[in-house]
């Protein structure tokens, strides 16, 4: 159980880290990539608890938590893309 603790502080800590880099941010890309890490993070956070707690509802939750990033990820990619894979398909033309 210590162990898990142990891993719950260092894992505290990379998340600040991560949260400063998704509101410090220079561009719009590093901070989708901070936020997609997050979503990551909080699905570990939720293994981490089921682990704790010993139920597992949280890993169901968990794996729907991350599909929803995936989805989130490819979402704010093409938007900040700006439709450059439109512009692609209609040149090949």
């Amino acid at each position: 159980m210590t162990d898990l603790m142990i891993f719950a502080i260092f894992f505290a800590l990379l998340a600040l880290m991560n949260f400063y880099r998704f509101i410090k941010g220079p561009t719009a890309a590093d901070r989708m990539v901070a936020g997609d890490s997050m979503d990551i993070m909080i699905s570990m956070a939720m293994v981490m608890f089921s682990l704790y707690t010993g139920r597992g509802i949280y890993l169901d939750i968990a794996i729907i938590t991350a599909m929803l990033g995936i989805i989130n990820t490819m979402l704010v990619g093409r938007y900040l893309d700006k439709g450059r894979w439109l512009y692609h398909a209609e040149s090949d033309y």
